[in-house]
């Protein structure tokens, strides 16, 4: 009972992770559109449209494109409030110059109201598809492109032609761990080297919400609480803080190579959306930047640059363009399903059903994928990263009793190395940045009712 209730009070970060399905470029997301307003008592009419993007499909698929439909009037107080909605998906194979019209047809879908379109066979081509869509609802003079960059920045199905099959089949729980070493600990606390901790009503703890480690081995843990970051030199047992100006709330992290902490808000004033803020190493904050979309869920390091996972685009989108600060615009238009490595290999990963389907991208097409299957269910992709010549994959399992982390090492012909973490996540943190990867070592963001801490897991194959 006690660890159902656990997962209960994990519902925010596991619900996610479902709904999401991935973490680099991830894209099995579904969110609601409607744009954000102004605190108000006054009835709003209401036009929310959500997409679980078929980011990696295969042969015997169909393209099923279906978008979530609620409308209403402001004035509609009856139980069935709805208004007329209607709209057209643009569709091009990619590589093709131009978008054809395919206009999306109502139907009921799992009980929820659906515009939708299967998309002909012949726009499929042997690289996938680009689309987007533009919804409108008429009577409420609402409309709504998704994603928002529209023709500039499609969404993007590709097809998996040769994939790696690789069956966990069924997790034994608190058998398959790996002994890793301990770089960083907090307890909780407001005192020098400790991490704050609060509690939210009718909420389990939240504390210490995001982390990340440089290439030189320093580990860097958000105190949001406190509204500091920790900071231990490797090696070092005791933590330097470095005070910042931030809300205090949920928030992701992210440090780049010039010793720049970029911070991620979750929360905003109303009418605005959350800010991005960069301070530098003495924490100085250097300049903040409004995210473009409203629900934005982690922040990375790519090329140099932060990059964030928006929402309900579902694109990974780059804070600075041509080195100044993007504009909400820019941001939109430059968004993209996967995350960028070196060598301009972009990483794509999904989650469908008990299976994670991820995929090395170069020149717009797929050039490796794995299907890996489990036959205990999965639930959020944590980690999709290029290690060397293979890819490290971290994705929670869980059942009515427990939970655990599985961390897998693929290769060009399967599996090469797995092994499994207990959760660690008493206190709530960043939803889906509990693990980083940093050249040959894991890291894992964790915590108990003593503190939290980040730990560090040896991936070399023995």
């Amino acid at each position: 009972m006690q660890s159902r209730l656990r997962l209960r009070r994990r519902s925010f970060a596991t619900t996610l992770g479902i709904l999401l399905g991935v973490v680099t470029g991830i894209g099995a997301a579904s969110w609601s559109v409607a744009g954000a307003q102004q605190a108000s008592t006054e009835p709003q009419d209401v036009f929310d449209v959500t997409h679980l993007p078929p980011l990696l499909t295969t042969a015997d698929e169909s393209i099923d494109l279906a978008y979530d439909v609620h409308c209403a009037a402001a004035e509609d107080e009856s139980g069935d409030a709805g208004c007329d909605a209607h709209g057209t998906v643009f569709v091009r194979p990619i590589g093709s110059a131009s978008f054809a019209a395919l206009p999306l047809v109502s139907r009921v879908g799992g009980g929820v109201r659906q515009l939708a379109v299967v998309v002909p066979d012949s726009f499929r081509g042997t690289r996938g598809i680009e689309y987007y869509a533009e919804l409108a609802a008429s009577p409420i003079g609402r409309r709504v492109t998704l994603p928002a960059g529209g023709a500039a920045a499609p969404h993007v199905s590709r097809p998996l032609l040769d994939s790696v099959s690789v069956d966990l089949a069924r997790h034994i729980f608190g058998s398959t761990g790996r002994d890793g070493s301990r770089v960083a600990f907090a307890s909780w606390g407001d005192g020098a080297g400790q991490a704050g901790l609060e509690h939210g009503r009718n909420l389990g703890p939240i504390g210490a919400s995001a982390f990340d480690v440089d290439r030189g081995g320093s580990v860097f843990l958000l105190d949001q609480v406190n509204r500091r970051v920790l900071r231990w030199d490797d090696g070092s047992k005791l933590a330097s803080a470095v005070p910042v100006s931030v809300n205090g709330t949920l928030a992701d992290m992210s440090v780049a190579d010039d010793g720049s902490i970029y911070v991620l808000e979750t929360t905003a004033a109303p009418g605005r959306r959350p800010l991005v803020r960069r301070f530098d190493d003495g924490g100085r904050e250097l300049v903040a930047v409004e995210a473009a979309e409203r629900t934005p869920s982690q922040i990375r390091i790519e090329n140099a640059g932060p990059v964030v996972l928006g929402r309900p685009s579902h694109h990974w989108m780059p804070m600075v363009v041509n080195g100044v600060p993007a504009s909400q615009e820019q941001q939109l238009e430059h968004g993209r399903p996967g995350r960028r490595f070196g060598g301009g290999m972009e990483v794509v990963a999904a989650r469908r059903g008990n299976e994670v389907r991820v995929a090395v991208i170069a020149s717009r097409a797929v050039t490796r994928s794995w299907r890996v299957t489990s036959a205990t269910p999965l639930a959020e992709v944590q980690l999709a990263e290029p290690w060397g010549q293979r890819l490290v994959v971290v994705a929670r399992v869980y059942d009515d009793t427990a939970d655990e982390f599985v961390v897998l090492v693929l290769g060009r012909n399967g599996l090469v190395d797995r092994f499994a973490l207990d959760s660690a996540d008493w206190a709530e943190a960043s939803a889906l940045g509990r693990f980083k990867l940093v050249g040959p070592s894991l890291y894992r963001l964790g915590s108990s009712p003593s503190g939290v801490f980040v730990d560090r897991y040896d991936l070399e194959v023995r």
